[in-house]
């Protein structure tokens, strides 16, 4: 379980990382910045917050999520598993976006909004994605590296993840969950 949650931690920060790059190309090249003028720095803050959700959530409910899903048998002689399904999605993206914006110092009011800014997108993007991982890991991955390869993946949904988050009030989001709302038709 340690090797789930330590790599679990690294893959989210890698992750961090990756989305304040990308985010910050981005808007240098939108803004039309020289490199000079807007050099990249890493907010290791984040960072660190970030890595710790991967720490301390991602990793071990990963390696429940494991357990309880399937009979597992790891080299070490223990054994789980009891055949239980359990969904993670919608409860990782509910914990994701409540974490880093208490972490980040929002209060509840501003997390709630967040939430609605940002949970609707993230799960209608993400529902197209995690299912076909999901079906290629549990059809072709050994179990015992069934999380391993799911948080190859996570170190893109958390550059997915954070990126969802900078992006506060962007047009696509709004377009997403207009499909959404139907109280002004």
């Amino acid at each position: 379980m340690m090797l789930k949650v330590i790599s679990s931690g690294f893959l989210w920060g890698v992750g961090d990382i990756a989305a304040q790059y990308i985010t910050h190309t981005t808007t240098r090249k939108r803004l039309q910045l020289s490199v000079r003028a807007e050099d990249f720095k890493v907010n290791w803050k984040r960072v660190a917050i970030t890595s710790t959700f991967g720490f301390a959530f991602v990793g071990p409910v990963g390696h429940f999520l494991v357990c309880f899903t399937f009979p597992v048998s790891f080299p070490s002689g223990t054994t789980c598993g009891n055949g239980w399904p359990y969904l993670l999605g919608p409860l990782d993206l509910l914990v994701f976006f409540t974490y880093m914006g208490f972490s980040t110092g929002k209060n509840a009011d501003q997390v709630k909004e967040d939430l609605k800014r940002d949970f609707v997108p993230a799960l209608m993007l993400e529902g197209g994605v995690w299912p076909i991982v999901q079906v290629a890991n549990f059809r072709y991955v050994p179990v015992r590296y069934q999380l391993l390869y799911v948080n190859i993946f996570c170190l893109l949904d958390s550059a997915f993840l954070s990126w969802v988050e900078q992006q506060k009030d962007a047009a696509w989001k709004q377009w997403l969950t207009s499909f959404t709302s139907f109280k002004d038709r």
